[in-house]
C-alpha cells in the first residue's frame, strides 16, 4: 500500500478537494464548493497553509463575520438542494462560537454544512491559550463543545490518523437523505500540524451518489388503504419534495388523482404558482384558499414536511383530518399519530402511483379546489398591484408587487428568473402568500430557524450556487441591522445581489404580536425606545450600504422602486434599494391560529381576554 506523508490539515483539504458528487442531471461536480475562512491563531498556521496549497481545486473565500460566512454556506447548500456543500473554518473562541447559530440554522433545516473550528492544544502544554474557555469540571471541554447539540455529528481530531475515520463519517452524515445536517470536526491547532503517512487510496474517494430508500411493503399498503378512503384529500408539499427532486412527480401525482396542493415555506416552488391545483401557502401565514380547504380535508397527505407549527396552525388547522406523512426521516413521518410512510419522496410517490389504481378525489372537490386557487391568484394580483394613497406609506405586498413586476414589464418572468430570499419578520408571511415562483428553488426562505440576519449572508451563498440568476433579498430594517457585513463580501467577491430594505423603523412584526396578545406597545419600535438623554434613531441605510461598496438609493415610493429595480437588474455590482414602509398594515386575507404563551395572570383586561381566547382555541389542537 502506497502512502503520502501529510499534515492532518493537508490531508483534510486534499480529501475535500477530491470529493465528487453525481448531480440529479447526471453531471459530476465537486461536492465541496469551497471553504469560507476567517483566519486566527487557531487555524491560520496549519489549516491556512493547507488551504493555500489546494486553492486551485478547493477555493478559499474570506468573509467578514463567522456567523455570516456559515450562513452563506447554508444558503449555498440549500440552493443546490443539498447536493453540494461548503466548509467553514474559524479560529478558537469567539470565532468558533460565532458559528453556533449558523449550525443551528443548518440543523433545523436539515442542510449540510462542514464546520472546521480551530481548537485548543491536544497536548495542553500551553494552557490556557488565548481565547480558551476553561472548564472547572471537565478538562477535555472547549468552546467547540457548544456545537454538540446543534450538529448531526461531532468529533474532535486529537491524532492525525483519526481523520481516516472521522472525515468519511462526516461526509456520510451530510449526504444521508434522512440524517442530513451540519457536522463539526474540531481541530486542535497542534494536531493540525502533525504529520502522518496517509494511504494514497484515501484521496481517491468514490463519487457520491444519493440513496433513494423505498417504502416498506406493509407501510405502503397502509398508506394506499388510507388514501383510498379519502374523498377530500389534500397534499402538503414540504422541502423534502425539492430535496428529493420530486417536483415533477408531485405534479403528476396531484394531476392524476385530482388532489389540491398547499405549500409550506420549505415546499413553496415545488409546484408552479399558476398550476390549477396549487392553493398556495398554508398555515399561520397561509392564504385563504389553502386554509379553507385544509379545514375540510378528510385526509392530509404531508410530503417531505416536518409539520412545523406555522404549517399546521399549532396542530389545530387540520386536526380533524386523518394524517399520512411521507418522509425519508422516520422522526418526521411518525409525528402526531399519523400513518407513516418512510421513503424518499420521489420513490414513495411513484410507489403510491403504481398501487392506487383508478382511485381519485371526488370530482366536486377537485373542481372546487381549482376555483379557489384561481380566485386566490386573482386576489394576489390585486393586492400586489394596489397603489397606496398619496401621502401614505406602502406595505409589504405593494413592495413585493413592484419588485416582481420590474422584470415582468420588460417581458421577463420573475417566477423563473429571480430567486427571492428572506428569513424573518413580517416579510416571510407576505412572501409566503404573495410571491410567485415558477421553478424549484426560486423561493428561498429560511423559516425553520427564522434567523434574523440570514438574509444577506444566505443570499451570498445562493448567488455562488446560482450565478446566472438574479438573487433578490427582501429584508426588514431589523434584520438588516442584525447582520449586514457580507454585503461587503458580495462586493469583494463580485457576487452581485439586489437587496431591498423595507424600513418600518423597528420590529413591527413583533409589536403586532405583542398587541394581539394583549400587551402594551413596548421595546419594539425605535421611537418607543429612546432612553433618557438619547436621540431618535436616524439610520441612513442607503448611505451605510454605499460605505460597504454597494450602489444604493433611497426611493420615495413603489413607483420609483419599480424603476430603480429595472436599473438594478442591469447593474453589475450589488445594489441596495431602501423604501420606507408601514408596520400597521398587513395582508388580512388568510392566516389561522398560532399558539403563543399568554399570561394566565395579568392586570390588563386585554391580556385576560387574549388568554381566554387562547384557552378556547387550544381545544381544537390535534391530540
Amino acid at each position: 500500500m502506497t502512502s503520502i506523508r501529510l499534515t492532518m490539515a493537508q490531508a483534510l483539504t486534499k480529501y475535500l478537494a477530491a470529493l465528487r458528487v453525481e448531480m440529479a442531471d447526471g453531471s459530476i461536480q465537486p461536492y465541496c464548493g469551497g471553504v469560507f475562512a476567517i483566519f486566527g491563531h487557531g487555524n491560520v498556521a496549519a489549516l491556512g497553509e493547507a488551504l493555500w496549497a489546494e486553492r486551485e481545486a478547493l477555493p478559499t473565500y474570506r468573509a467578514h463575520n463567522e456567523q455570516g460566512m456559515a450562513l452563506a454556506a447554508v444558503g449555498f447548500a440549500k440552493a443546490h438542494l443539498r447536493q453540494r456543500m461548503m466548509a467553514v473554518s474559524s479560529s478558537i473562541g469567539p470565532g468558533a462560537t460565532n458559528m453556533v447559530t449558523a449550525a443551528a440554522v443548518a440543523h433545523v433545516n436539515r442542510i449540510p454544512l462542514l464546520l472546521l473550528p480551530g481548537d485548543t492544544f491536544a497536548t495542553r502544554a500551553p494552557d490556557p491559550v488565548l481565547q480558551q474557555v476553561e472548564s472547572f469540571q471537565q478538562g477535555d471541554v472547549s468552546a467547540n463543545d457548544c456545537f454538540r447539540p446543534v450538529t448531526r455529528y461531532f468529533d474532535r481530531i486529537n491524532r492525525p490518523e483519526q481523520l481516516l475515520t472521522a472525515l468519511p463519517r462526516a461526509i456520510q452524515v451530510m449526504t444521508d437523505p434522512a440524517n442530513c445536517g451540519p457536522v463539526c470536526l474540531a481541530l486542535p491547532q497542534d494536531v493540525q500540524a502533525h504529520a502522518f503517512d496517509y494511504p494514497t487510496s484515501f484521496f481517491e474517494p468514490e463519487v457520491i451518489r444519493f440513496r433513494r430508500p423505498p417504502a416498506d411493503a406493509i407501510e405502503l399498503q397502509r398508506a394506499v388503504a388510507l388514501l383510498k378512503t379519502a374523498r377530500r384529500p389534500m397534499i402538503v408539499a414540504g422541502g423534502g419534495v425539492l430535496y428529493s427532486q420530486a417536483c415533477d412527480t408531485l405534479r403528476a401525482f396531484a394531476e392524476a388523482y385530482g388532489i389540491p396542493v398547499v405549500e409550506s415555506h420549505g415546499g413553496k416552488s415545488a409546484l408552479a404558482w399558476d398550476h390549477p391545483l396549487n392553493l398556495g401557502a398554508i398555515g399561520v401565514d397561509g392564504g385563504p384558499a389553502a386554509n379553507l380547504l385544509a379545514r375540510e380535508a378528510d385526509v392530509v397527505f404531508a410530503v417531505g414536511t416536518r409539520l412545523q407549527d406555522f404549517t399546521t396552525g399549532s396542530h389545530a388547522l387540520f386536526a380533524k383530518s386523518k394524517l399520512l406523512s411521507l418522509n425519508v426521516q422516520h422522526f418526521d413521518a411518525s409525528k402526531w399519530s399519523g400513518t407513516s410512510l418512510v421513503a424518499d419522496a420521489k420513490v414513495g410517490l411513484e410507489q403510491l402511483t403504481s398501487a392506487l389504481g383508478g382511485w381519485a378525489a371526488d370530482a366536486a372537490w377537485t373542481q372546487r379546489a381549482k376555483a379557489e386557487a384561481a380566485g386566490w391568484v386573482n386576489k394576489v394580483t390585486a393586492l400586489t398591484t394596489h397603489v397606496p394613497a398619496p401621502g401614505t406609506l406602502p406595505y409589504d405586498a405593494e413592495v413585493i408587487g413592484a419588485v416582481r413586476d420590474s422584470l415582468n414589464d420588460a417581458g421577463g418572468d420573475s417566477g423563473t428568473r429571480d430567486v427571492a430570499l428572506c428569513a424573518a419578520g413580517t416579510l416571510p408571511a407576505e412572501l409566503h402568500k404573495l410571491w410567485r415562483a415558477s421553478l424549484p428553488g426560486n423561493y428561498h426562505m429560511e423559516y425553520g430557524y427564522s434567523c434574523m440576519g440570514y438574509e444577506i449572508a444566505g443570499a451570498l451563498g445562493v448567488k455562488m450556487a446560482r450565478p446566472d440568476q438574479e438573487v433578490i433579498v427582501m429584508v426588514g430594517d431589523g434584520s438588516y441591522m442584525m447582520m449586514n457585513s457580507e454585503l461587503a463580501t458580495s462586493v469583494m467577491l463580485g457576487k452581485k445581489l439586489i437587496i431591498v430594505v423595507l424600513d418600518n423603523r423597528g420590529y413591527g412584526c413583533i409589536q403586532r404580536l405583542q398587541t394581539a396578545t394583549g400587551s402594551a406597545k413596548f421595546n419594539n419600535m425605535l421611537d418607543d425606545c429612546i432612553g433618557e438623554g438619547g436621540e431618535a434613531s436616524r439610520i441612513d441605510f442607503a448611505l451605510h450600504a454605499r460605505s460597504m461598496g454597494a450602489d444604493a438609493v433611497h426611493v420615495k415610493d413603489v413607483a420609483e422602486l419599480k424603476r430603480e429595480m429595472a436599473r438594478a437588474r442591469a447593474a453589475q455590482r450589488t445594489q441596495v434599494l431602501v423604501i420606507d414602509t408601514t408596520h400597521t398594515r398587513v395582508t388580512a386575507e388568510g392566516g389561522c391560529w398560532w399558539e403563543v404563551g399568554i399570561p394566565e395572570v395579568s392586570t390588563r383586561p386585554e391580556v385576560q381576554a387574549a388568554h381566554a381566547g387562547f384557552l378556547e382555541a387550544r381545544k381544537n389542537q390535534r391530540v
